[in-house]
């Protein structure tokens, strides 16, 4: 974000005003020319929409913002800002952590701990072996097979990072898989709660997805010269992504809704990607939801055939 007059909103109207009063104010004073500002990416997992935001810094007052009305659960990596955010909700808002970070962590040491690394790794495998199998049943069904069955491996991942492999001297606790198995014990209790809820994925590697697009744009508009257009920025980021996870062409979406606007209609829940699909089926591009058919269906059976691997492997 360019530091420029036109970057300070008018505080007094602004939700978040006092916290971009003070962010610019310090940034001014320390004579920066740019802040790094931030853009977050929100996805619904049962809804078909998705949602960027807009702040200057990374204070967990974003996400608190956006999320204020919300009541359900969030799922995340185990970022501070989502710490306590049970408490800060009262009680609103169950935070679930992501297996894929946890993962992340653990593989980036594979080089120092290969063995470790091999084990810990064949265990998360099982989860998402375990999400396979069970990802046409319904939800109850769904939740039972999660307390039996990933619980089981949940108890198989504990005992082995309470194992002698993984204390001293063989893992030191400031070495590199030391503090990813710290990670993991700190944040165990928010790591096994999909097991309590069907509908917490085990990742939130869609929402890491939506960060793509902000990645890639970052060549293309690396600066925004105010508050106002980085949000003005997000509000597009949220339509034309919606819009395309609903499988939609997007320049037909927006030249109709675009136009509607324009000469007065309001009824914004009409004009939603979702509730406008319903009404124009001509503009839903069916190759995409193959695309993602074929993809899972790929996925599924690599993991299929590594694990009938194994099972012949272990009965050599």
């Amino acid at each position: 974000l360019l530091i420029t007059p036109k970057a300070m909103p008018d505080l007094s109207e602004h939700p978040r005003g006092k916290r971009i009063g003070e962010v610019l104010e310090n940034a001014i004073a320390s004579g920066k020319p740019s802040i790094n500002a931030n853009m977050w990416g929100y996805y619904a997992s049962r809804l078909p929409v998705v949602a960027f935001d807009f702040t200057v810094s990374r204070h967990r007052d974003g996400p608190d913002d956006v999320l204020s009305d919300f009541t359900g659960n969030i799922l995340g990596d185990c970022w501070s800002g989502f710490q306590k955010i049970d408490v800060r909700s009262d009680s609103r808002i169950t935070f679930a952590a992501c297996w894929a970070h946890a993962r992340r962590k653990i593989d980036e040491c594979r080089t120092a701990f290969p063995v470790q690394v091999a084990k810990l790794e064949s265990l998360i495998r099982m989860l998402y072996d375990v999400e396979d199998q069970i990802k046409g049943l319904d939800d109850a069904a769904r939740l039972a097979r999660r307390q039996s069955l990933s619980r089981h491996v949940l108890d198989q991942i504990a005992q082995y990072l309470d194992s002698e492999a993984m204390q001293s001297p063989s893992v030191l606790p400031k070495s590199n898989l030391g503090v990813a198995a710290g990670y993991v014990r700190r944040h165990w209790e928010p790591l096994c709660r999909f097991t309590e809820d069907a509908t917490i994925p085990l990742d939130n590697n869609d929402s890491e997805q939506l960060m793509k697009r902000v990645a890639t744009g970052r060549k293309n508009w690396l600066f925004k010269g105010s508050v106002a257009a980085g949000e003005r920025a997000a509000n597009l980021l949220t339509i034309i992504g919606s819009a395309i996870r609903n499988n939609l062409d997007v320049r037909a979406y927006l030249d109709d809704v675009l136009r509607r606007a324009l000469v007065g209609e309001t009824d914004w829940s009409a004009m939603t990607p979702h509730a406008w699909k319903a009404e124009h089926p001509e503009s839903i591009r069916e190759y995409r939801q193959d695309e993602r058919r074929q993809a899972a269906d790929r996925k599924r059976t690599r993991r299929a055939r590594r694990r009938l691997l194994n099972k012949s492997t272990r009965r050599r």
